[in-house]
């Protein structure tokens, strides 16, 4: 049955009659209210002409822009009135951001030119300007009118070299993940926090009950995971939202040099441009130390391999004092800051024994849970209202077609009950082969011509071409859920030194028009660079001719594939819209007995087998 809890704060006040006997009334004071396991809009805390904004600078221990001095960070806070005037004490949600004074404007020659030779030193770019808004950065004010309502108080930051905080960004650097970490403290009343930016008078806030949660998207999503890791007392929840959790995954994959989806050409040190819009005056000694130099090192536009400049921002690395519990957010189709961010760092979460949920959408970059979801974390973890989160279904997934308000829930993500089937390879070429769960006779080679000029799209649909060799399951007889991770292996051999490996699984026929989704087409999608077939640290010139065998996993996933469509296994070379664009007429010759795909199949074996019986490839 569901119930109503009111924390209700009284006081005594002493009235005297005309006798002069004292009468004692009883004087209701706001206070948060909760119903279902859900904070509750309180009247009293949702005026916002009453609300308390005010902004301070927090102190770090850190000197990122080389001043000699410790770097402060501007913090905005917006709450309820009666945090002054009945003495009433909330918890915290917090988001911090390098966006909030605006951004670089996205002018021509921004971004890296990826139409050059694989191995090649690229030519060099422009580094725009960020024009910073206003004297005061303008603050979101959409989780103010969310929370503040329900009982919390809100609070903004802007990352170190952003707005009016001062330092340096870094993009993942260790100062962006201490930065939070220093609010908090002071939050929880740990560190000392100042009215201006360099003057000596404290604020204090006295209004905290000392817990905090965290949330954002994106880049916003990434810091609360990054403050997580530092096991930083306080902070109690977080709700990532398509957060970066690895630089070196968002800018490069299996050792090859890839552009997150929508964003051809950016890397660590564009992103850097496109954020730095902290003071003027430090803006060419953080270009010099940072983007010029730290960034010019590490980054490595031409082997694509891994090293220490990404290790250190891969917040994987990093989570052994992680000790907040964690909803996290992400579509499977988001092709800019990919699924396989989330799932790492899920999975790690899992095995540490983290109180921890996924919830997945099959659309794009972005989207939250649904509010009741994030109500119910953050009631349980902020308010300690118990509420049972903690024993719902570990995973929630939104179906095809489904609204992203209903996610199905599940036991876990991947579906337990999946399990892998291999896949075998059956020759076809320029046209389409067969892709199915009996090892053919040998087989032998088949080969491609690698084109840039053809988007990943166009070659799914082609019936001939030499530009992408392509296996198709007959028609589906019935519906196949996929669950969790793809994996590919490939033996191949390139006729240059260098080579793009581009894979993408697709659902045929392709759907077009006004009624097609985003996951209608492509299932999911994997790259790779054969010159580091044998390590990720260290890329090795191909011997022209020579086969190599590479085993990667693709994206995550959860898809069901409706009955009448094949699903597909696409190989080809250069993606036009995330690799490098070399010139064409790389060949590479696929070892079709030494290739095979893995999927992670509800069901197994048997239900495929099911759904592929009695069928012909072309029917």
């Amino acid at each position: 049955m569901k119930h109503v809890l009111s924390i209700c704060i009284c006081s005594l006040l002493l009235l005297w009659t005309n006798d002069g006997i004292a009468q004692k009334k009883v004087a209701m004071k706001a206070a948060p209210s909760f119903k279902g396991g859900e904070a509750q809009i309180v009247d009293e805390f949702s005026d916002p002409d009453k609300w308390i904004r005010h902004d301070l600078w927090v102190e770090t221990d850190f000197d990122s822009d080389g001043d000699r001095k410790k770097d402060r960070m501007h913090v905005s806070v917006t709450r309820p009135f009666q945090t002054d005037s009945e003495g009433l004490k909330l918890p915290v949600i917090y988001i911090t951001s390098p966006y909030f004074a605006g951004v670089a404007g996205n002018e021509e020659g921004a971004f890296w030119d990826v139409r050059h030779e694989l191995g090649e030193i690229p030519p060099p770019h422009k580094h725009p300007e960020v024009t910073r808004r206003g004297e005061r950065p303008i603050i979101s004010n959409s989780h103010i009118k969310t929370w503040v309502p329900r009982g919390y108080i809100v609070v903004h930051s802007s990352s170190p070299g952003t707005g009016l905080s001062q330092g340096a960004p870094t993009v993942g650097g260790e100062n962006e993940t201490l930065a939070p970490k220093s609010v908090i403290e002071w939050l929880t009343g740990k560190r000392k926090g100042y009215e201006s930016i360099d003057g000596k008078k404290e604020v204090k806030a006295f209004w905290s009950t000392g817990k905090v949660g965290m949330t954002g998207t994106s880049y916003n999503g990434t810091l609360p995971l990054a403050a997580a890791t530092t096991g930083v007392e306080g902070l109690e929840a977080i709700i990532p939202i398509a957060p970066n959790t690895s630089y070196y995954h968002y800018y490069r994959s299996n050792g090859l040099v890839r552009s997150p989806g929508g964003y051809l050409g950016e890397d660590a040190d564009v992103l850097y441009d496109f954020i730095h819009s902290g003071a003027e005056e430090n803006r060419a000694r953080n270009n010099k130390v940072v983007r010029d130099q730290e960034m010019a090192q590490g980054m490595d536009r031409v082997t694509g391999d891994y090293n220490d400049f990404w290790a250190k921002r891969d917040y994987l690395n990093h989570m052994e004092g992680m000790k907040a519990a964690m909803l996290m957010s992400h579509g499977f189709n988001d092709w800019n800051v990919m699924p396989e961010h989330s799932y790492r760092i899920i999975e790690k979460a899992k095995e540490m024994g983290l109180p921890v949920q996924i919830y997945y959408h099959q659309a794009g970059h972005g989207g939250p849970p649904p509010l009741t979801m994030r109500n119910r974390w953050f009631t349980r973890y902020l308010h300690g209202v118990a509420n049972g989160v903690e024993n719902d279904a570990k995973a929630w997934i939104v179906r095809e077609n489904d609204k992203q308000e209903e996610p199905t829930a599940y036991k876990d993500y991947p579906n337990p009950e999946a399990s892998n089937v291999v896949m075998y390879l059956e020759g076809g070429a320029p046209e389409r082969g067969t892709l199915s769960l009996t090892r053919p006779a040998k087989q032998g080679t088949e080969t491609l011509v690698d084109n840039f000029s053809f988007a990943g799209d166009a070659l799914a649909q082609a019936e001939i071409t030499e530009h992408r060799l392509i296996y198709v399951t007959p028609k589906l007889k019935q519906p196949i859920h996929i669950s969790g991770l793809s994996e590919i292996t490939i033996k191949l051999a390139s006729s240059k030194p260098a080579a793009n490996l581009s894979v993408m699984l697709v659902s045929l026929p392709w759907r077009k028009g006004r009624r097609a989704t985003i996951n209608d087409n492509i299932i999911t999608r994997g790259w790779a660079d054969p010159q580091n077939h044998a390590s990720l640290t260290k890329s090795e010139p191909l011997v022209p001719g020579q086969f190599y065998e590479l085993t990667f996993d693709l994206q995550p996933d959860d898809q069901i594939i409706p009955a009448g469509q094949q699903i597909g296994l696409m190989i080809f070379s250069s993606d036009k819209e995330h690799t490098l664009w070399p010139d064409p007429g790389t060949e590479l010759t696929i070892d079709l007995d030494g290739t095979k795909l893995i999927l992670p199949v509800v069901g197994g074996k048997a239900v495929f087998e099911s759904a592929l019986k009695n069928e012909a490839v072309n029917d």
